[in-house]
Parts: C-alpha cells; sequence; structure tokens
C-alpha cells in the first residue's frame, strides 16, 4: 500500500485546510520543494500535490510551485486542483507528472476524463470527494446531489487508475480516517482506491493496509506529518508491508 504524503498549495505556500475551508488554512512552510526533498529523504516514492487555488479557480495558480516539486523529488508525483481541459493534462504529463486528479470535471464531464483515460494510460486518478455520502465539486465548495458509488461506477471499465476519496467532513481535522467508508467503496468498485482525510496516526495507516487485498492503493496524509503525529518512514515501512 503506498503511502502518499501531500503538500497542498495556496499562494505558493504548503498549507493545509480544515474541511477544505481556504479560510481554515495552516501554513506549514513557503518553500514547497525543500518540503517534497524532506518528505523523499524519510523514503518517499510518491507525493500528492494540490493545487488548491488552482481547485477554485478552474485553472493552475501554483504552476511555479509546482514545477519546483516536479523537478525536485525523485519518485513519482501526483497532481490534483483545477486541472479540467486536456491542454492542461497534456501539460503537466509533458513537465514530468506522473499522475493526473480529475475531480470537478469528472462529475460533469465524464466522457473527457473517459478520454484522457485512454490516451493517458495508468495516468489518470479520479477524485470522489465526498460531504455526506454525496460528491462535493469546485474546491469542495459545492456538493451534488450524485452519491459517491454511482459516480465511482461510471468510470469502470474507463481505463482510470485509481479512485481518490476524501471525506471531506474529516479532512484535516485529525479525527482519523473514514475507512469504513473508504473500504465500502473499494469493495463496491472494481477500481483501485486511495483514502484521504482526517488520517491521525499510524494507527490509520495499519487498518487501512489490512484491507490492501480488498482494493485499497494507498493513503494520503499531511496535516498529521506536519503535526509530528506520524513517523512518514514507519508509515510507509508500514505500508509495504501490506
Amino acid at each position: 500500500m503506498i503511502v502518499f504524503p501531500a503538500i497542498d498549495l495556496k499562494g505558493g505556500e504548503v498549507v493545509r485546510l480544515s474541511e477544505g475551508d481556504m479560510d481554515r488554512a495552516t501554513v506549514y512552510g513557503d518553500n514547497p520543494a525543500a518540503q517534497a526533498l524532506l518528505f523523499a529523504e524519510a523514503g518517499a516514492e510518491h507525493l500528492h500535490v494540490v493545487d488548491l487555488d488552482g481547485a477554485f479557480a478552474g485553472e493552475s495558480r501554483n504552476a511555479h510551485a509546482v514545477s519546483a516539486i516536479v523537478e525536485q523529488f525523485p519518485g513519482y508525483v501526483q497532481l490534483g486542483g483545477g486541472i479540467r481541459n486536456a491542454e492542461a493534462v497534456e501539460f503537466w504529463f509533458n513537465l514530468g507528472v506522473a499522475r493526473i486528479v480529475i475531480g470537478s470535471a469528472a462529475l460533469k464531464d465524464p466522457e473527457f476524463v473517459k478520454e484522457m483515460a485512454r490516451e493517458w494510460e495508468g495516468g489518470i486518478v479520479v477524485a470522489v470527494d465526498a460531504r455526506d455520502g454525496m460528491v462535493a465539486t469546485e474546491g469542495w465548495a459545492e456538493v451534488s446531489d450524485v452519491s459517491v458509488v454511482d459516480m465511482a461506477r461510471r468510470f469502470e471499465d474507463a481505463g482510470v487508475a485509481s479512485l481518490l476519496f476524501t471525506d471531506i467532513g474529516r479532512d484535516g481535522l485529525l479525527t482519523g480516517c473514514n475507512i469504513d467508508a473508504t473500504v465500502d467503496l473499494a469493495r463496491r468498485v472494481d477500481i483501485p482506491v486511495i483514502a484521504s482525510g482526517g488520517v491521525k496516526g499510524l494507527d490509520d495507516i495499519h487498518v487501512l493496509a489490512l484491507h490492501a487485498h480488498e482494493g485499497i492503493e494507498g493513503v494520503i496524509t499531511g496535516r498529521a506529518l506536519y503535526e509530528g503525529r506520524l513517523d512518514l518512514a514507519a508509515a510507509i515501512a508500514m505500508g509495504n508491508r501490506a
């Protein structure tokens, strides 16, 4: 099971939000590339990067910071946030991003996502962000009338690499990952699932790893790392044993 340390970008700084609220951002650094290298030194081979400003704007707002991360990080960078057209997808893949995460466009234009998944084999991840079981879009500012499972099933047999499931109500709060909902989703679809939102410590990593055989591909963690509640090297070692 892959452990993805997260770097969320707002105004070029490394931040974490609480429940996806841009007004509740905690700043953890002003050098995203240096942070990426610290994660690499701890053993990370995969990195999850989000352009938070881009998620709300619908287009890249932290391109310079993302480019610096991609240049410095020796592993695989997974990027999301405001990527909603073919030109943006191509730009980031050509720059060296390993996988692109698409959220809002996946709900509003699923054919676009399927086309990208065919064109960039193994490179497209669909973000399924949920509030009370319903899909949220536009940087989590809007909640749809589509259930998480219904949206996920739209992309079965479409060539999508993974589903990134986030329980918004837990994100950035260190209340524990919504493991039940994450595992339930993995059991109900044929696409690997990445857990996200609320990871508070090694116990979350351990329990998720126990379900790796049921389709849990990985877990994303941010605030727990930045606040010293989770040791990245220990988490990666635990994930590797799954």
